[in-house]
């Protein structure tokens, strides 16, 4: 039985970017409803083939909006709960499903409960929200008390997931955005370090609201069957793939990529059959474009990124190629305004959005790309192979990092006869005796149907 998320394909937004909001929450001026200027995105999104949208962090916080304040109103600088409303329901109509980010190993400083325990110190009724709380000492803040916090940052706030109260309240704002907004799944922030337990109750919670209902981890390190199993997410962050996809290209070496792909998903792949999410960039991380030194790998890098198992997403702008370079003490160049005009007409890579456009219709039309096996074909330093089979679907993935036109003679086991068609452009070779040739143009990037004689 499939799941919505076999089928999906996320268009990744950073609103408060985006949108243009101020950097910083001042908490007293009025609502101003700039998500609505995701309406103006959301042809080009549908038009793309994009069919799932992931969006946040969007609710009351002080900065970044990963340091919330309050989970049951928009953050005023992107509207009101009216504005989302009005944003998810344009979805809806597109049948586009909404992914928002769960914020909750940690909170702002400005978040209510830990307002009170700010003022009321030790007769605060919310100390025991939080993680580590102990009075005595003193913060870096000047509080009198000290608390537990994400990563050495003072400014995010751990959560005590362990306190029934916490639980209920975290739950009831989940419930809340999925009756009011209708999301179908959420993205778990820093999920790698929130507690197992928590997750799987939350997990719980969540499909007894909607049974489709989709987890997703945000994941560095480790094994991902840990968080992603059947009693607790869907799907985490597959960041081994992320380094490999950019690495393999501007070290001209295939075989760091193709060692993780088959690791991950070949005959004896530790995570055959568990549907990773899988990216170029994200609102965390430099641009691809960025990071490649050859801007000619954009084309073979995405057509991995779509054609190899898993669930594929795109971060805005980066389908037109957009740069942007993570600074030391700030991730504001990952996370612009522009103008959806503008990068349509002057793409900074121009083709791109239309290969991965290309690239979307063909995962959507071919269930080998969306849920078949996957078999390494070839491997060398330039150029990568692999077939994705599903019953009598088969598609042929061939992509060049190098300069120069290649000439790949790739094994066909149990093809005697037949031939290749082209799906990507121009492109057909003959199978003779259980091989192919397949000639590849400099950054070449192929895909093709397998048709036996």
């Amino acid at each position: 039985m499939t799941h919505w998320s076999d089928e999906a394909v996320f268009y990744h937004i950073y609103p408060l970017g985006l949108c243009g909001a101020p950097s910083h929450n001042n908490f007293s001026s009025a609502p101003v409803p700039r998500l609505e200027v995701l309406c103006g995105w959301l042809d080009h999104i549908s038009g793309m083939g994009f069919n799932a949208l992931y969006l946040g962090p969007l609710f009351e916080s002080s900065s970044h909006g990963y340091d919330t304040a309050d989970y049951t109103n928009l953050d005023r600088r992107l509207g009101t709960n009216d504005t989302l409303a009005g944003l998810a329901g344009e979805l809806h109509r597109r049948v586009i499903r909404l992914v928002l980010d769960g914020v909750f190993n940690h909170v702002g400083r400005d978040f209510w409960a830990f307002r009170d325990v700010r003022q009321n110190g030790p007769a605060s009724p919310f100390c025991g929200w939080f993680s580590g709380l102990r009075f005595g000492g003193r913060s870096r803040h000047g509080d009198p008390f000290t608390y537990d916090n994400w990563n050495g940052h003072d400014s995010l706030v751990k959560l005590n997931l362990d306190h029934p109260e916490v639980r209920a309240h975290l739950f009831a704002a989940v419930e809340s955005w999925v009756r009011r907004f209708g999301i179908a799944g959420l993205r778990l922030d820093a999920a790698d370090v929130v507690d197992l337990g928590f997750q799987q109750e939350l997990a719980g919670f969540c499909r007894g609201l909607d049974p489709d209902f989709w987890l997703m981890g945000e994941v560095i390190h480790g094994d991902y069957r840990r968080w992603a199993n059947p009693a607790c997410l869907d799907s985490v962050t597959n960041y081994e793939a992320y380094k490999g996809l950019y690495s393999s290209h501007n070290d001209r070496n295939y075989f760091e990529i193709a060692h993780s792909l088959d690791r991950e998903f070949g005959k004896d792949g530790v995570y055959r059959g568990l549907p990773l999410y899988n990216f170029a960039d994200n609102h965390d991380v430099t641009r691809v474009a960025s990071l490649l030194k050859q801007p000619q790998h954009l084309e073979p890098l995405y057509t991995l990124l779509f054609c190899m198992p898993g669930i594929p997403s795109v971060y805005y702008g980066s389908e037109f190629g957009l740069p942007g370079v993570k600074a030391p003490f700030s991730d504001a160049p990952l996370r612009p305004a522009v103008d959806l005009g503008s990068l349509q007409q002057h793409p900074p890579r121009a083709g791109l959005a239309g290969l991965i456009q290309r690239l979307i219709q063909l995962r959507k039309a071919h269930p080998a790309l969306r849920r078949g096996g996957y078999r390494q074909m070839f491997v060398g330093s330039e150029q990568l192979a692999f077939l994705r089979e599903s019953g009598e679907d088969r598609l042929l993935v061939a992509v060049s990092a190098a300069d120069r036109p290649v000439e790949l003679e790739l094994p066909l086991p149990g093809d005697s006869g037949g031939r290749l068609a082209g799906l990507l452009g121009p492109g057909v070779a003959t199978i003779t005796d259980g091989k192919a040739r397949l000639n590849l143009p400099a950054w070449g990037r192929q895909v093709l149907q397998v048709e036996t004689a």
